[in-house]
């Protein structure tokens, strides 16, 4: 675990030569504290899986593939360290796997790296043709409230991002349902200026079916608008 964690590191130092230093030392930090980690080992194992099975795949307010799509996941935490890698597949052909590495504390605030990576060499992060798309990501949770910002990196035409894109989202939770709104440009509004929009509007809920005594699923349905590309879509999920 410690030699993928070590490779993706490397990757996102070479993106870093183009920017500026702090930003550079910040991610860094997150490497530190993701070796440094001291929590009491539990019971049970640090590893675990999972698998979500969706209507359609929408990620910030935009389709992705053909759905339904199969969406696993395989993760390791350690107290306040997760590492892991998510990923989506349909029978269109769509693929994405993306690693990632994580530290949630005690009060609410998170931080981390993804890696959003959709087929290609693994290898190439180049401007023209890369593979990547490395995200920073914080999260601050207070109560009900949560908020999120999200900044890439890199400019990788293999996936469409610009480079400098930005993407914030807020969402609340009430007694019987979720409400968030989302905005970002470059990749997320399919634009190659630095005008912010709103593109992810909507409204989630749970329902939990009891297969047995033992055995439930939650069921996740959301209905979401996108008002930079006018769209209005429907997304419905189970976790396995």
């Amino acid at each position: 675990m410690h030699q993928i964690i070590n490779t993706y590191t490397n990757q996102i130092f070479l993106v870093m030569k183009r920017k500026n230093i702090l930003i550079g030392a910040f991610l860094g930090l997150i490497s530190l504290l993701s070796f440094s980690v001291n929590a009491q080992d539990t019971l049970t194992s640090p590893f675990s899986v999972g698998a979500d099975v969706y209507s359609n795949y929408v990620w910030r307010g935009t389709k992705f593939g053909v759905g339904p799509a199969f969406q696993p996941s395989v993760k390791y935490t350690k107290g306040v360290f997760t590492a892991g890698v998510w990923g989506s597949f349909d029978a269109s052909g769509y693929t994405e796997a993306d690693p990632y590495v994580s530290i949630s504390l005690p009060f609410g605030l998170s931080f981390g790296v993804s890696d959003y990576y959709y087929g290609g060499k693994l290898t190439e992060i180049s401007d023209t043709l890369g593979s990547h798309a490395l995200e920073a990501n914080f999260g601050f949770t207070k109560g009900a409230f949560t908020l999120s910002a999200n900044y890439i990196f890199n400019k990788a035409g293999g996936v469409h991002s610009v480079g400098s894109d930005v993407y914030l989202q807020a969402t609340y939770a009430f007694k019987s349902f979720s409400a968030f709104v989302g905005g970002g440009n470059g990749w997320h509004t399919h634009a190659i200026d630095s005008d912010w929009e709103v593109c992810n509007l909507g409204l989630s809920t749970t329902k939990t079916i009891k297969l047995t005594d033992s055995f439930s699923i939650p069921v996740v349905g959301q209905i979401i608008v996108n008002p930079n590309s006018e769209v209005l879509m429907l997304v419905v999920g189970f976790t396995l």
